[in-house]
This record gives C-alpha cells, structure tokens and sequence, in this order.
C-alpha cells in the first residue's frame, strides 16, 4: 500500500486551501484509505484562529474539512472502480456539486477531528459521499453531499468564458 496521502499522490501541485500540497498558506488536509477498503478518512487538528464561538470550532471550517474530504472521498472511489491507483494518468477530478451538512454537537477546539466517509450507493458521474466529523469520540456533524467528475480544463475554461 502507497503511505502517501490520496492528495500527495494525485495532485501534488494542488492549490485548493484545504487541501491543496502546494498551497503554503492552506491546511494540507490528508486523506487516505481506511483498512477496511470501504472508508477514506483524514485526521485535522484546528488551530485557535479558527474558533467560531470561544473553544468551540467554526461552522465553516467544518464544511470546509468535510468538502475536501468527501472530494477526494468521490476521486479515490473513481480510481477504483477503474482498477486504477490513485494518481494514474489520466487523472480523475470532480467538484462539489451540493454540499449539505448536518451539524448534531459543538465540536471542542483543542481536540482532533477526524473525518470518515464514503460513497453511498452508485459511483457515477454523481456521486453521493456520506462524511461523518468526530471530535475525538463523539460524532459532532454529518456531510450529506453530492460531488460531480469533470474535465477541470473545460471546467476552468467555461468559468472564464473562453475555449478549452
């Protein structure tokens, strides 16, 4: 099994601020296969700037984690289902295409979280990632989302209304 992180393997030159290698100012979110071969889990320790309420996490931190993830969730379960490795050519990438999250407990600054999702149902060119947030323990929200396989250079293209 590669010890590198499904980030580090697929696009070491990413720049996305959760999760991207080559970001210097972003937060480097690893994410890796479980041993089960079902989940794709990561681990985030949040630092102080990113309170929302006093020693309580910031909502938005804990989408932003949980967004990252369950992309890089949906892009490993693509490579599989292929039979490919992660970071064989050509390579796969999707975006969020609704992100939802369900927010059940505070979640305590000072204590690492960790990620755990999957796909839920088919992998297709939508699909549906299930991502669960624990502070150390304790289940403290749920990201219900749907994330869609694109071509980023027609992606990028398109944003900027100009041919691929």
């Amino acid at each position: 099994m590669n010890d590198a992180s499904l980030q580090d393997a697929a696009a070491p030159e990413g720049v996305c601020y959760g999760c991207g290698p080559s970001n210097s100012h972003g937060l480097h979110i690893k994410s890796y296969w479980h041993e089960d071969g079902v989940h794709v889990m990561a681990e985030h320790l949040p630092d102080a700037k990113y309170s929302g309420w006093p020693e309580l996490v910031y909502g938005g931190l804990i989408a932003m984690l949980v967004d990252c993830h369950s992309n890089w969730t949906a892009m490993a379960y693509h490579y599989r289902a292929e039979g490919r490795e992660v970071g064989s050519l050509p390579r796969i990438d999707c975006v969020t295409g609704n992100l939802g999250i369900k927010f059940i407990k505070p979640t305590p600054m000072g204590v690492p979280l960790t990620l755990r999702a999957k796909v839920e149902g088919e992998v297709g060119r939508k699909s549906r990632i299930v991502c669960e947030v624990y502070a150390g323990d304790v289940l403290t929200a749920i990201g219900d989302s749907v994330f869609v396989r694109v071509d980023t250079a027609q992606l990028t293209a398109d944003a900027h209304g100009r041919d691929a």
